[in-house]
């Protein structure tokens, strides 16, 4: 009787024990992933222990230490220099778009004085119609631009012509550049030009 309780009593703990594991809703120990998790542990054990003599090596290891040490600060330093130049550029941006919307109310508010609108003329006939610098003089009036000098062909004297009409701000165009060896045309008056509506 003695062998018997001293047999029966295990089963019946392990039964008890399953029975309990499955109230709670635990499923039993899987016997399957005991060796899995045993070759993880074995082998994050071998990887720290060879990462430990890598970096506490006598010989070298103070070196290497100190150039993991150096790498890490120099990519935290490039880091935060790339986040400036970021923050910047997007700082410069922002005030560019304020300002450009600003000044774009302002331009459509105040007409261009006569210097003003003469070099804006100017330089945009030099950019568009290759104008060559030196050969033409650009002068404004009241709005009105008037072209002087000497250019080679009747097509480019009209293209230049055109291209001043195009430019903002200005009101009307007095082209009296004259191919070589030809007279200058005669400008118009004011008078005359005020009876035409220019």
């Amino acid at each position: 009787m003695l062998l018997r309780a001293r047999g029966k009593r295990p089963t019946d703990t392990r039964a008890r024990a399953r029975q309990a594991l499955q109230r709670r809703g635990r499923s039993g120990v899987d016997r399957g992933s005991a060796p899995v998790v045993l070759i993880a542990v074995a082998a994050g054990g071998l990887a720290l222990g060879a990462l430990l003599e890598y970096f506490l090596d006598t010989k070298v290891g103070r070196r290497r230490r100190h150039l993991v040490r150096d790498r890490a600060l120099s990519r935290l330093r490039r880091g935060e220099r790339s986040a400036l130049v970021r923050a910047r550029r997007a700082e410069s941006h922002a005030t560019g778009l304020a300002r450009r919307t600003i000044n774009a109310r302002r331009r459509t508010e105040e007409p261009l004085d006569d210097v003003t609108l003469a070099q804006k003329v100017e330089s945009q006939l030099f950019r568009r119609a290759n104008v060559p610098k030196g050969q033409i003089s650009v002068n404004a009036e009241e709005g009105v631009v008037f072209l002087r000098g000497v250019m080679e062909r009747h097509e480019d004297i009209e293209r230049m012509g055109e291209e001043a009409r195009r430019i903002e701000g200005v009101r009307a165009v007095e082209n009296l550049v004259h191919p070589p060896g030809t007279p200058a045309p005669h400008s118009r008056s004011k008078l005359e030009r005020q009876r035409a509506g220019e």
